[in-house]
């Protein structure tokens, strides 16, 4: 490559500061130009969003024209903070990595900001929406492009704002108040786990920098290291909603659904996957982080499936889904260069068909005036025909159907782990059985059947500005996966960042494709018989199994959270203020009052009258020679 080539690419490069820029320049405009914004707000923040995704893609051409070893570009904005040897620059890093993260976040993000102007076109404040949204772009974008934990974290907690601030839109409904408010506590529980885990770089290797890390993790003692997994492990659990830290993903489906698809599909969810990948030297020297990593995803895969099972509510169904999916892509990362990029390739496809179902679900409550109640729905498919059609599109992307995009990318998972830990492996077949049982459920209950609604809804398509990006990510979830596998390869294009071990399954490939086809198709058949060969009643029946009452209140995640971590909380809190009160507060009070009565008393001997001082002196000369006359008997 001649250097006139090099310097042309590394002007491209040097675009990166306004990936961040762009959208963050249209939050603080939506957010502080006030009212005159009203009548154009939207289409300035489509705009904002858009453009950053333009630029993402010039970069990635231009990465496509180099070799792989000059694909590492870093973007020096300013120095932040220098006390000594903590020195913390603005940097954006550029890498096969990053730029992937980017296109996704962008390109998806887009679609779904322009779909939020037919679903949001009523609302009075859309403007203040549609800041929230360039907010979260530009958030989750610091977030990728750091090159430094410190600043990755700076965009981890603007992400966490920017959920909260979205989740809460409609914050005069109590319930999504509420919902606000546990996912930011919940995800301050996570971040303390980030916080921590900086500290400890700090502490051993002199620097919070990517490069300084990895470059130093291999001469750190194991204990050190596997902390730092473990705690970074925590901040991913928090972000990513996985189990302990997943109960506030149910909840937060009380935002606009718009918020649901843009937090589930290619945004927060994902923050998680991509710290415990961009952290992969940490990861690959502690076999015990890594344990920890493949037993939460094995976990947080199976607890969404069953969850997945039983809600009737169609987002809430989803949001189990997710992570569902999202402990895949974990389980996949704890499994080591064996799985890296395959974790990363579960993510960009579980972007487009998540997202896709998503906004299916939101064109649904936009014909049945925000029901959301699966039983009270059937039969819309003749009504909803485009809904209907992309929903189907990530239905069978989801599932792993062939040619859809699962069928690549979460098999590439199934056979990693088979060929890693047989455990593992049977946990994420048995996951793609359950996953085709409740997604045929939801497409069933939803589509099929004799109409259930009741009351004043009138089922009709949604108009074309919600349709186009649902169609657009109906053709992701269906081409993504053969492209990045066929097109150009995903593991090549990751290699140089992640690294990757090949996986040679002991059962053969082919039987082991056979086999999970065959259990999806055994989950789609269960999922017929009950629900598609039976009339679904318009009121769940209360005579279930333990097991579907459980999943209905989410495996009792907020009782488990409630026992466990609020009420010794509670009970702690009662016991420090009575010793604060009692014991604290008594010590000093009391004090206090002996010293006031003791004067109170003595005051009284001051009379001013100088008999009284003369008797006084009279009576002690005696005491005194009283006390004389007894010492010398």
């Amino acid at each position: 490559m001649t250097t006139e080539v090099v310097q042309a690419a590394s002007g491209v490069f040097s675009l990166a500061w306004l990936l961040v820029a762009l959208p963050l320049f249209g939050a603080a405009v939506l957010l502080l130009g006030g009212r005159r914004t009203n009548a154009w707000g939207h289409l300035f923040a489509v705009l904002m969003s858009a453009s950053a995704f333009v630029v993402g893609f010039i970069i990635f051409l231009s990465m496509l024209g180099k070799p792989a070893e000059e694909r590492t570009y870093d973007q020096h904005i300013y120095d932040w903070i220098i006390v000594g040897k903590f020195q913390i620059p603005v940097t954006f890093h550029l890498d096969q990595l990053s730029i992937t993260f980017v296109l996704l976040i962008t390109f998806v993000g887009s679609l779904i900001h322009i779909y939020s102007i037919g679903y949001m076109a009523h609302d009075p404040d859309r403007r203040r929406f549609f800041g929230y949204l360039n907010l979260f772009v530009a958030s989750m974008l610091l977030l990728v492009l750091a090159n430094n934990y410190l600043l990755l974290y700076v965009g981890w907690e603007g992400v966490g704002l920017a959920s909260y601030l979205l989740i809460g839109f409609w914050y005069a409904r109590p319930a999504a108040a509420v919902a606000a408010k546990k996912a930011f506590v919940v995800n301050r529980v996570g971040d303390m786990g980030l916080s921590i885990a900086i500290m400890i770089m700090f502490v051993t290797f002199g620097s919070v920098t990517f490069g300084a890390v990895d470059a130093g993790v291999g001469q750190a003692d194991s204990t050190t290291v596997t902390w730092l997994g473990l705690a970074l492990l925590l901040a991913a659990c928090g972000k990513s909603a996985q189990v302990p830290l997943q109960s506030w993903l149910f909840d937060a489906m009380e935002g606009p659904t718009p918020v649901s698809a843009l937090i589930h599909a290619a945004t927060m969810v994902t923050a998680g996957v991509y710290l415990i990948v961009r952290s992969s030297a940490i990861f690959d020297l502690s076999t015990t982080a890594r344990n920890f990593v493949i037993g939460v995803g094995l976990v947080s895969l199976l607890f969404g499936a069953i969850i997945g099972c039983a809600r009737d509510d169609i987002k809430k169904a989803l949001a189990g889904s997710t992570m569902s999916q999202i402990g895949y892509m974990v389980l996949a990362a704890g499994l080591g260069p064996a799985g890296y990029i395959f974790a990363i390739f579960q993510l960009v496809t579980h972007g487009f068909f998540k997202a896709d179902l998503f906004l299916g679900a939101g064109s649904v409550l936009h014909g049945m005036k925000d029901r959301q109640d699966m039983r009270r729905y059937g039969a819309l498919r003749a009504l909803m025909v485009i809904t209907f059609v992309t929903f189907i599109a990530g239905y069978l992307a989801i599932i792993g159907v062939p040619p859809f995009s699962a069928f690549y990318s979460k098999d590439d998972i199934v056979r990693a782990a088979v060929t890693q830990n047989w455990f593992a492996g049977a946990a994420t077949l048995i996951g793609a059985g359950i996953t085709a049982f409740y997604m045929t459920r939801m497409v069933i209950m939803t589509f099929y059947g004799k109409a259930r609604w009741e009351g004043d809804e009138h089922p009709h398509e949604s108009p074309f500005v919600m349709t186009i990006p649902m169609m657009v990510l109906a053709i992701g979830a269906a081409v993504s996966g053969f492209a990045l596998v066929n097109i150009g390869s995903i593991v090549s294009w990751l290699e140089p960042v992640t690294g990757f071990v090949e996986s040679d399954p002991p059962i053969g490939d082919a039987l082991l494709k056979v086999i999970t086809l065959a259990l999806v198709a055994i989950g789609v058949g269960i999922a017929v018989a009950q629900y598609g060969r039976r009339e679904v009643p318009a009121v769940a029946p209360t005579a279930v199994s333990p097991l579907t009452k459980a999943a209905r209140v989410d495996l009792y995640g907020d009782a488990f959270n409630e026992a466990v971590f609020m009420r010794p909380g509670q009970y702690l809190t009662r016991v420090l203020v009575f010793f604060d009160n009692k014991i604290i507060d008594g010590a000093v009070n009391g004090s206090a009052a002996l010293i006031g009565g003791l004067s109170g008393r003595w005051r009284r001997w001051q009379t001013g009258y100088v008999r009284t001082y003369a008797l006084s002196m009279v009576g002690g000369v005696c005491l005194v020679i009283a006390v004389l006359l007894l010492v010398r008997l």
